[in-house]
Parts: C-alpha cells; sequence; structure tokens
C-alpha cells in the first residue's frame, strides 16, 4: 500500500499559489491506486485535484472558511482532527501529522503497533477506542483499473444507490466480469465491499457528531434504520449507540 502526504504550508492561505502541477500528479498517483493525504494547508493542494469534491475534508480550523469559499464543493469540517475516506485522509492542524502518522501505521502495521507507537510518543491515538473494533482496511494499488474506478465512486459517495447493472456501465464491464474482478482484486463483493465504506463512515459519524441514528442510517445510504443497525453491528460488535458512547468515554 502506498501513500502521499500533502503537507503544511507556512504560507497563509490568502497568500498561496495555485499548485496546478503538484494537484495533477496527486490526481495521477491516486489513479493508480495511491491513498492521498494532506495535513493541515496541505488541503488546498489535494483540493485542487478535484477528488474531494462532493466529500468531507478538513484542515486547520483557521484555513477552513477560506477552503470552503475556494472550493465550495468541498463539505469543510474543521471540527474533525482526521477524516479517513478509505483512498484519501485529511488531517487538521499542523500538529495533526501525528494523529495522521497513527492512522498509517495502523493501516500499515496494525492496531497493536500503532498503539505502541502512541505510547512511546506519549500522544493519544487518533480514535480512542478504535482497538476495540475491526478496521476496515481498502486496497487501492491491486492493479485493476477499473474495480479501482468502482472503488472510488463508492468513497466519494457511499449513499448513492446504484445497480450493478449501472456501476459495470460506468466502467465499460458486464455485470459478471466486474463482479468476478472485483472479487479476486478486493477480497469482497460488490455489496460487501459498499456495507464496509458506509459502515466506516458511519462509525466516523458517530463519532464526530451529535446526529441521530436514523439520519446517520440515511447520510450514508441507508433508508431503513433497521437494517443499518443490523450491518452495523454484524460489522463492529456493537450497535450505533453503544458504540457511540464507548468512543466518547
Amino acid at each position: 500500500m502506498s501513500y502521499i502526504i500533502a503537507p503544511p504550508s507556512i504560507v497563509m492561505p490568502e497568500k498561496m499559489q495555485s499548485m496546478r502541477p503538484a494537484s495533477k500528479w496527486l490526481s495521477s498517483q491516486h489513479a493508480l491506486g495511491v491513498t492521498v493525504c494532506s495535513i493541515c494547508a496541505g488541503a488546498f493542494v489535494l483540493a485542487e485535484t478535484g477528488l474531494i469534491n462532493g466529500r468531507r475534508a478538513t484542515t486547520h480550523w483557521a484555513f477552513a472558511e477560506r477552503l470552503a469559499e475556494l472550493f465550495p464543493k468541498i463539505d469543510v469540517s474543521s471540527d474533525n482532527m482526521i477524516i479517513d475516506d478509505g483512498d484519501v485522509i485529511t488531517a487538521g492542524g499542523i500538529l495533526a501529522w501525528a494523529d495522521l502518522g497513527l492512522v498509517l501505521v495502523e493501516k500499515l502495521l496494525g492496531q497493536t503497533v500503532m498503539l505502541e507507537t502512541a505510547r512511546f510518543l506519549v500522544v493519544d491515538p487518533p480514535r480512542r477506542s478504535q482497538s476495540q473494533y475491526r478496521t476496515f482496511i481498502p486496497r487501492f494499488d491491486h492493479g485493476d483499473k477499473e474495480v479501482r474506478q468502482i472503488q472510488h465512486q463508492f468513497h466519494a459517495a457511499p449513499e448513492v444507490q446504484k445497480s450493478i447493472g449501472e456501476l459495470a456501465d460506468s466502467v465499460h464491464l458486464s455485470e459478471r466480469t466486474l463482479q468476478r474482478r472485483f472479487l479476486r482484486a478486493t477480497g469482497l463483493k460488490l455489496t460487501e465491499y459498499l456495507q464496509n465504506v458506509r459502515i466506516m463512515k458511519a462509525r466516523q459519524l458517530l463519532e464526530t457528531t451529535n446526529g441521530s441514528v436514523e439520519s446517520i442510517a440515511w447520510a450514508v445510504g441507508y433508508a431503513d434504520p433497521a437494517a443499518f443497525r443490523k450491518i452495523f453491528g454484524r460489522l463492529t460488535g456493537a450497535t450505533p449507540n453503544v458504540y457511540r458512547g464507548d468512543v466518547r468515554l
């Protein structure tokens, strides 16, 4: 798995120049399966790629208004330290590099190493009760371009309802071919993968907002809250309300 980080800047956002060469390179690497990340004002470079249009993203609280003004298609959330969309990760202020670093340590080396690293650095883990739950770590470096395009669709807009036929048409494959290649590349069926993406995003909303379980279910693509609770419990081992209570202890 590969990661690229757009670092912080010592230049204030109102004086930052466009960085099209850097953003174009980030886009090209993302298309090849690299997970792209940003810290603090690095979000402005990431924003130029268009990859976070329609998504939630974070940056330093003092830069959030400017980011939203320049890139109105982004749902800028200055309250979050880390927003992990799987293929795109954004972090808040300059010192959020520690939180992002721990997230990447966990993805690359596992939760045990991440927690030991946090203890050694004398910092809190990025999500306090992360170790209680199975983490969904999608892979994008499998080399199947069409499958990766479907993954990117899921991560960018998990709430959008598309049939397998519509997904297959979007990458010019037959339904059977798409399903076979998707399972081979990701280890999951299309529906299983989308469920994992939706629950990953639901967990983030439970951790960082006060929205009702019903509103969160709707936000991630479930019209039936009962079905959402069932899938959430199967993938996390806890009900949404219990999960929210545990992570806020």
